[in-house]
């Protein structure tokens, strides 16, 4: 029997994920493994890699939201630990699970666990630390990091948008330095996405991004008027090719710099990230996840 550690966060998303554990026990077992449940609280999650270890698993399946995952995946690869990782979505924030179809059929994704189908994708690493959807810094970010974690438990991204529209008025653009496999650009900007996947903000398919092509995708929005700026996140969230903005500067490297000025602080998969200045690198195929079948980016 296969051997996996469950790896959840009782308040992610509704906190509702902790009442369907033993469903979930009942459901791998059914398909031959045995789950360890490990429940994150503020500061265990560093307990995790000697638990690995002792047990001598054979993967791990993380339930939570982008946030929870990528701390997971942090641990395990600054460790070393190269074992493959399931996601079963249940944050406020999916987007990676969203982009790649993990665990919408949660039956068919377990007995593919069971299985063992895996799949290698990229990370990016920030400053040394490692994220598998976003990295972002400027207009909504700060905003992000201010919402009422309980508002965004009832009312999930809507909450990002109703605030990040209040934000609007006052907010400024960053003069900042960016330099992407060799092309330097320096724009006075409103905010920049660095993504693995092409979903953000619950937003699918805002860019064509691969999570298999050693590339990093960024997205940068330049300064513009509240008006034209307004249009543009409209687009955004409507999915209508944003990349096609005149507002908009788009491009694909495999390493990125940005500077600033000014103390700016980042968004690294939905939690709080370092301050610039930051280095990010696409680092290739550094990560195995259980998949039902090879996702098409």
């Amino acid at each position: 029997m296969k051997k996996l550690i469950l790896v959840y966060n009782p308040v992610s998303g509704d906190a509702f994920f902790k009442y369907r554990l033993d469903d979930m026990i009942e459901k791998f077992l059914h398909h031959h493994c045995v789950i360890i449940p490990f429940r994150t609280s503020k500061d265990n999650l560093v307990m995790l890699a000697s638990l690995v270890g002792s047990i001598a698993a054979d993967g791990v399946v993380v339930a939570g939201g982008d946030g929870t995952v990528s701390q997971v995946i942090n641990i395990l690869l600054q460790q070393n630990i190269d074992l493959p990782v399931g996601i079963i979505p249940s944050g406020t924030s999916n987007d990676f699970a969203s982009h790649t179809g993990l665990g919408e059929d949660l039956d068919r994704y377990i007995a593919a666990i069971a299985q063992g189908a895996v799949m290698p994708v990229d990370v990016g690493k920030i400053n040394g630390q490692y994220f598998l959807n976003v990295a972002s810094a400027g207009l909504l970010t700060s905003v992000a990091h201010s919402v009422d974690s309980a508002l965004k438990n009832i009312l999930g991204k809507i909450a990002y948008y109703l605030k990040g529209l209040g934000e609007l008025p006052h907010f400024r653009s960053l003069k900042m330095t960016i330099r992407a496999d060799g092309r330097v650009i320096e724009e006075e900007l409103f905010l920049f996405l660095i993504l693995n996947s092409g979903t953000v903000g619950s937003i699918a398919n805002l860019i064509p991004a691969r999570i298999d092509d050693g590339k990093l995708d960024l997205l940068i929005v330049k300064q513009c008027g509240i008006p034209e700026l307004m249009t543009l996140l409209i687009s955004l969230l409507t999915s209508k090719n944003p990349a096609q903005h005149r507002s908009v500067i788009y491009l694909q490297a495999r390493h990125i710099a940005i500077e600033c000025s000014e103390t700016v602080e980042s968004d690294v998969d939905g939690e709080l990230g370092p301050n610039l200045p930051l280095e990010i690198t696409a680092v290739s195929g550094r990560l195995n996840i259980f998949c039902e079948q090879k996702p098409a980016g």
